[in-house]
């Protein structure tokens, strides 16, 4: 038992730092092509990945997810579960391909956009065949070649990325550098399966085992299809109703927003098994531990959210001039990072406590709302009304979930109030610290001035202690279920 709860956690910091990583290089390339190309090509490029995205969930519909809990079950049955869910997802991606190809055509956009989206089509089929791959690998309780596997992604990306743009190839060959690395990864995948894994790939066509994961995958493939589009629809809406500049000027708020995801993540990946745990043994230390868990991510996403707002200026100075445009977008999108921030626990309550179909019941009328606000605003402010929505429909999925976890816990919620009052101060007063030695001082001296500074008040105020400080750090480097 000992050896396997080393294991998880080894596993989990393989993921977890791989994930820090692969987001660093990730925004990095994303500034390398903000810095070489305008809003409007940029626009076009992050159209074409929003648009094959979307319909990269009709690929996988929860497959992958399905694939790896029956794994971890029976591993001896890996090769034949692989074998009928790359069947089944042969036949999904040519269907995915074929209406991703008629829509685009269909829409009317210039040749250039299309043939982004025929490059990054390549990349979406042969991604979620590696993601099977490594859903195997998943079952195996092996995620360290994965990890390996996502920061050797992002290095290629980047590495070939930079040369494309220093000879000046353009567009199309930045699109194939996506398509290249998803190449490698496929391969990468298939052999980790094959040469370390030693599984043999059964192309089996058992009705009855097709019927059995039809069945177990439909709750996957809903809050799936769900979330795909509630993160990617509005950058569609953006450039069929304000065209690809807007898109690319919209870019900005959600990369940051993005990049900063691997936070309450990595966060929840800690908690998560204690929830489940807690459920069936101990509701109140359940309770306890949502409560630190949302207190935790409260002193974390407030600091961060001002902080950026307070040198928003001068992160937009790091691309092209005619990026100016993105500023009010950003500053009004990260509103929704203590929303997205806190959801993440809230979530996770729920699936943890067998209330996953109100998740993604919750997650659809968040998605209905934010496209009848994003039709709405589009049209009248551009990425300005993107960001508004992007902000309200995380304030709406919060409360949706926030309304169901009475009904599985008491915690103190006078509690919660005062840490969120406490905090906003603290990053007030934080902020309005950066805003004023700005022209003054170094931003990056700056920056760590205003963090002590932050750290100073929030201790002092009586928001945080620093046992807090060390708990939060354990949860990251430690993925046992914390102790009574």
């Amino acid at each position: 038992m000992s050896s396997k709860i080393n294991n998880i956690a080894k596993n989990t910091s393989y993921f977890t730092v791989a994930l820090v990583i692969q987001k660093v290089i990730s925004f990095s390339y994303f500034i390398l092509l903000a810095r070489n190309f305008g809003p409007e090509d940029l626009g076009k490029y992050y159209f074409a990945i929003s648009f094959t995205t979307i319909f990269a969930i009709f690929i996988d519909l929860g497959l992958s997810n399905v694939l790896t809990r029956e794994v971890a079950k029976n591993q001896a049955k890996a090769g034949e579960l692989l074998g009928t869910t790359l069947l089944i997802k042969s036949i999904l991606a040519g269907l995915s391909l074929l209406t991703a190809v008629i829509i685009i055509n269909l829409l009317g956009y210039p040749s250039i956009t299309k043939q982004l989206v025929y490059i990054s089509v390549v990349s979406m089929i042969l991604d979620s065949f590696t993601l099977s791959f490594f859903a195997v690998a998943r079952g195996f309780h092996n995620l360290k070649y994965e990890s390996v596997a996502s920061v050797i992604f992002q290095l290629i990306v980047i590495i070939l990325g930079f040369l494309v743009i220093k000879f000046n190839y353009g567009l199309k060959w930045q699109m194939s550098v996506l398509a290249l690395a998803s190449i490698f990864n496929f391969l990468y995948a298939f052999n980790i399966v094959i040469l370390k894994l030693k599984t043999k790939i059964l192309a089996s066509l058992d009705k009855g085992l097709i019927k059995n994961m039809a069945l177990l995958v439909i709750p996957f493939a809903l809050y799936g299809i769900f979330q795909r589009m509630f993160t990617y629809f509005d950058s569609m809406l953006l450039s069929f109703f304000a065209g690809d500049k807007y898109v690319g000027l919209y870019q900005v708020t959600f990369k940051i927003i993005f990049a900063l995801q691997f936070l309450p993540m990595a966060f929840t990946a800690s908690v998560y098994p204690a929830f489940a745990s807690y459920w069936t043994s101990n509701r109140e230390q359940l309770a306890i531990t949502f409560e630190r868990a949302m207190n935790y991510l409260i002193v974390i996403s407030l600091p961060i959210t001002f902080g950026i707002i307070s040198i928003s200026d001068k992160l937009i100075s790091i691309f092209k001039p005619e990026y100016i445009e993105a500023l009010l977008p950003l500053n009004i999108g990260m509103l929704a990072l203590l929303f997205l921030f806190v959801n993440y626990p809230v979530g996770s309550l729920l699936n943890a406590c067998d209330r996953q179909k109100r998740n993604t019941i919750n997650m659809a009328v968040a998605l209905v709302f934010s496209i009848i606000l994003n039709l709405i605003l589009i049209p009248r402010w551009q990425a300005v009304g993107a960001s508004i929505t992007v902000v309200a429909a995380n304030f709406l999925m919060l409360s949706l979930g926030l309304i169901v976890v009475p009904q599985i816990i008491k915690y103190n919620k006078k509690k919660v109030a005062v840490i969120f009052i406490k905090t906003l101060f603290a990053s007030f007063l934080m902020a309005g610290f950066v805003i004023l030695f700005k022209p003054f001082i170094n931003i990056f001296l700056l920056i760590g001035l205003a963090g002590v500074l932050y750290l100073l008040v929030i201790l002092a105020l009586g928001g945080f202690k620093k046992e807090d400080l060390i708990s939060i750090f354990n949860s990251f480097i430690s993925k046992n279920i914390p102790s009574e």
